[in-house]
């Protein structure tokens, strides 16, 4: 039996998952672990490796996620599980409670805050018991938003040597991409099968916080256990502009549509990082009065107007039935996805300002950290974001990744892979980081690039 770890991923031949299954069967550790791919049609399995080239290089296991006793057997053998086969709400739920079960790790690509809300409350404590470690949202959403916060007040941390508690955290998304038909499929999901109520308390702010228990009202009475809160984040605007202090320029976008799910899991993050601090005050935090923000860059407040508003009517109209049923026929179906020009072609620049809590009669110490990537953000990029997270779980030495990951638990890219996945997402590649202190009156300016 082979003493490598397996990655076993899930969906295999959808458009995604091709997407992930070459780049790890090209991968620079090819030779570290084993992959198998996995999906419903033993015909389209046999497909995809011979349309790689792939030979015996890997294995194939077909696998029906509507049968959980198939689900249970390809995944007990597992490392890690990379899951692809949304929509999430639907269909993955019993992936992650295999996993939880057998203690086999997990990573995904969901942006549905609402299903990540429901395995929270149902997995995460058992998680941390078998040591599961449970990624959701290892995409394009939210991997930018919460893995830049994360650099940026580490920047700040090692500027100052010590805590630094932040107040705001802006991130301004340069993009260009397509969409696929899953993408389209699971919007639509998320308005006709998902209750009205558990979409309004998904979407409310630090919905996804880790819970604190409330003090009993009498012995017999069960703990509730509450979010932890932070201050109030900003509400959504027509116009959003970003101020460059290096640069003496401003940044002008619209509403960016990923912006909710994005919130909900670097609010996680936030939470996850107070609680932890409450109990070891050396532990890595953002601090109370912490907020994040971000939005779609467009050059010009009239442009930025026009799609703000667009972007509106868009949504609204997918909540009318007549408008729903036709967008069903006219858009991408589930598999489709963007041609290779558009993969190849595409480009992701996220540019994110951060600023520290003001020290009484000083200036404000602010850092500027630019993520970038090449291909197309939601797709070619979203293969290298969720397989980099699957190996940073799969080839971490003992003791590398951080103390919240290695507990185990419904987590995110920032709290449970943190420097790992950074180093790795750069040594693709296709990733680049660069952060540095453009507001430091104390001290000079530090650079530090990843």
């Amino acid at each position: 039996m082979s003493s490598k770890p397996d990655v076993l991923l899930l969906g295999a031949t959808g458009f995604t998952g091709r997407l992930i299954a070459k780049y790890l069967s090209t991968h620079r550790d090819g030779s570290s672990f084993n992959l198998t791919l996995a999906a419903r049609s033993k015909a389209r399995l046999d497909a995809v490796a011979s349309d790689l080239g792939l030979g015996g290089a890997v294995r194939l296991h077909v696998v029906d996620v509507t049968r959980p006793e198939e689900i249970e057997a390809a995944v007990a053998g597992a490392t890690v599980v990379i899951n692809t086969v949304g929509p999430f709400w639907t269909w993955g739920t019993p992936v992650v409670q295999a996993c939880v079960k057998h203690g086999v790790h997990y990573v995904d690509l969901t942006g549905e805050t609402v299903w990540i809300k429901r395995i929270i409350t149902q997995f995460h404590y058992a998680a941390t018991k078998t040591g599961s470690i449970i990624v959701p949202s290892c995409g394009f959403d939210s991997v930018p938003a919460d893995i830049i916060s994360y650099i940026s007040s580490k920047t700040l941390r090692e500027t100052s040597g010590e805590p630094v508690d932040i107040d705001t955290s802006v991130s301004a998304y340069l993009v260009k991409g397509g969409m696929s038909g899953g993408t389209i499929s699971t919007m639509i999901t998320g308005i006709e099968e998902v209750s009205a109520d558990a979409q309004r308390v998904a979407s409310a702010a630090y919905s996804l916080s880790p819970g604190s228990p409330s003090p009993p009202a009498a012995a017999n009475i069960t703990l509730i256990f509450l979010p932890v809160v932070g201050v109030r984040p900003p509400s959504p605007r027509l116009i959003y502009r970003l101020f460059l202090p290096d640069r003496r320029e401003t940044l002008t976008g619209a509403f960016f549509f990923l912006s909710p799910a994005n919130n909900a899991i670097v609010q996680r993050s936030w939470g996850l990082f107070e609680t932890a601090a409450a109990h070891d005050p050396t532990h890595p935090r953002y601090g109370p009065r912490f907020t994040y923000d971000e939005f779609l860059v467009t050059g010009g407040a009239i442009r930025s107007l026009i799609l703000t508003l667009g972007m509106a009517i868009a949504l609204g109209g997918m909540l009318i039935s007549p408008l729903r049923w036709l967008l069903k026929k006219v858009l991408p179906k589930a598999g489709e996805g963007p041609s290779e020009s558009v993969l190849q072609n595409g480009f992701m620049k996220v540019t994110n300002v951060t600023t520290a809590v003001a020290a009484r009669s000083r200036m404000p110490v602010q850092v500027e950290t630019v993520m970038t990537g090449q291909g197309d953000p939601g797709y070619s990029l979203t293969a290298v974001f969720i397989s980099e997270a699957a190996l940073s779980i799969a080839l971490a030495e003992p003791g590398a990744l951080p103390a919240l990951g290695r507990g185990g638990g419904v987590l995110t890219p920032a709290t449970a892979l943190g420097d790992v996945f950074v180093e790795r997402l750069a040594a693709s590649g296709r990733v680049t980081f660069e952060s540095k202190v453009v507001t430091a009156p104390r001290a000079p300016e530090g650079k530090k690039t990843v």
